[in-house]
């Protein structure tokens, strides 16, 4: 399994908060940090996304991919204060990268992906965790909100 969740990990949040950012600098010449305090949200955002993987493999039993997805509900560690902190840490990821080497492309960018996620969220992932847990779901979802408020 930590193959997969390895594998899971440079594919998902590996292209879209590293690989993504990287190649976007490089073409557009951006290349020195101008606002450092970006880098300190780059780094929360590594922290976060590295506590919730952990937290899908080790209490979920499962990965971050669809493919492989946990096998129970994760409500500890980040997931006690929000229901999708992972992603969350991709957008804190993706702001800091905007941020350090004030990018308006790449703050574009971080809106877009954080638009996708909230729509993927609502539409596919609450329906299939409401299927897959049923009240355990419900209660959940009572209990935490879906993103900080």
């Amino acid at each position: 399994m930590f193959a997969r969740a390895l594998f899971a990990f440079l594919v998902l949040p590996g292209m879209v908060a590293i690989v993504v950012p990287l190649v976007w600098l490089r073409l557009t010449s951006h290349t020195a940090i101008v606002h450092p305090t970006g880098c300190l949200l780059l780094a929360l955002g590594f922290v976060a996304l590295f506590l919730c993987i952990r937290d899908f493999y080790v209490s979920g039993k499962g990965t971050l991919a669809p493919w492989s997805p946990p096998k129970r509900l994760v409500v500890v560690g980040l997931y006690r204060y929000s229901r999708n902190p992972m992603y969350l840490a991709v957008g804190a990821i993706l702001a800091g990268w905007a941020i350090a080497f004030a990018s308006p492309g790449l703050l574009a960018y971080a809106v877009a992906i954080v638009a996708a996620f909230h729509v993927r969220v609502v539409r596919a992932e609450e329906p299939f965790l409401s299927r897959m847990h049923g009240r355990e779901w419900t209660e959940y979802s009572n209990r935490v909100p879906r993103w900080l408020w």
